[in-house]
């Protein structure tokens, strides 16, 4: 399993990178191997400000459907289009081309209250 440096972990398996302002969010790659085969990416969140731990989002899998938990309070401003026609590049690619929104991050305080990868590599038990 792939546990980017680089990237802000949350206990319900959302990634967060942070560019300045803005957080590109995701599912890791723990969660899309839980889940199995993505067939399907719901964001109908655009334009709104979610509050941490908040849903954002569904992702369903051949198996479940599973609430996607926004890891850090923003205001989506953009959704991964290419997940509507290719959701399974969450499968294949969890941390690049499989990333679901970009957020205006509006309470960067949040971010000190989510894992750094060896923590969570040790909450998943990896």
């Amino acid at each position: 399993m792939n546990f980017p440096a680089d990237l802000k972990y949350s206990k319900e398996h959302e990634w967060v990178k942070v560019e300045g302002t803005t957080g590109t969010i995701g599912i890791t790659d723990f969660a899309q191997k839980e889940l199995g085969d993505i067939v399907y990416v719901e964001i109908e969140t655009i334009g709104e400000t979610i509050a941490k731990d908040a849903v954002f989002g569904t992702v369903e899998a051949v198996k479940t459907v599973s609430d996607l938990f926004m890891p850090i309070s923003g205001k989506v401003l953009e959704k991964n289009t290419t997940l509507n026609d290719g959701p399974e590049v969450v499968n294949t690619d969890p941390y690049g081309k499989g990333w679901m929104v970009k957020i205006e991050i509006t309470n960067p305080a949040d971010l000190d209250g989510l894992m750094d990868s060896e923590a969570y590599k040790k909450h998943v038990g990896a």
